[in-house]
C-alpha cells in the first residue's frame, strides 16, 4: 500500500473515531444531570438514572478498539464499507442503551429513530461487502 493511500485511509479512521467522540459527548451532554449546590437528586433516583452510562462508556470503548484492531485492505471502499459498519453498530449499542435506561422521551425518540436508520444502512455495507468478496 503506498504512503497516500496509508494517509486517507488513516485520515477516514480518524474521522470516524471523532466522529463518534462527539456523538458521544453529545448524547452525555444531554442526559447528564445537571447539579447545583441548590439542588441535589435522591441517591436511589441517580443511579438508576446512570446505570446505562458506564455500560454505554465501555461499549463506546470496545467499539473504539475493534475500529483499531482492524485490518485495513488499502482499498478505500472496502476499508470504509467495514469501518463504517462497525460505527453504525455502536450507534446501534448506544441507542439501545438509551431506550433501556433514559429518562428523556425526545432522546429515546431520537433512538428509535437512529435504530431505524442505522439498521437499514449497516445491511447496505453488508450487501455490498458481500458482493466485494
Amino acid at each position: 500500500m503506498n504512503y497516500t493511500v496509508r494517509k486517507s485511509v488513516r485520515a477516514q479512521f480518524l474521522i470516524l473515531v471523532a466522529a463518534l467522540l462527539l456523538a458521544s459527548t453529545a448524547v452525555w451532554a444531554q442526559t447528564a444531570m445537571p447539579m447545583t449546590a441548590t439542588t441535589s437528586a435522591p441517591k436511589a433516583e441517580m443511579q438508576s438514572s446512570m446505570m446505562g452510562s458506564p455500560d454505554m462508556k465501555q461499549s463506546m470503548k470496545a467499539g473504539m478498539d475493534d475500529m483499531q484492531k482492524m485490518q485495513m485492505s488499502g482499498d478505500t471502499d472496502k476499508d470504509f464499507a467495514m469501518m463504517m459498519r462497525m460505527h453504525h453498530q455502536q450507534a446501534l449499542d448506544m441507542a439501545d442503551m438509551e431506550l433501556a435506561h433514559g429518562k428523556s422521551t425526545e432522546l429515546k425518540a431520537m433512538a428509535k429513530r437512529i435504530i431505524s436508520g442505522q439498521k437499514k444502512e449497516i445491511a447496505q455495507f453488508d450487501q455490498w461487502l458481500t458482493k466485494k468478496k
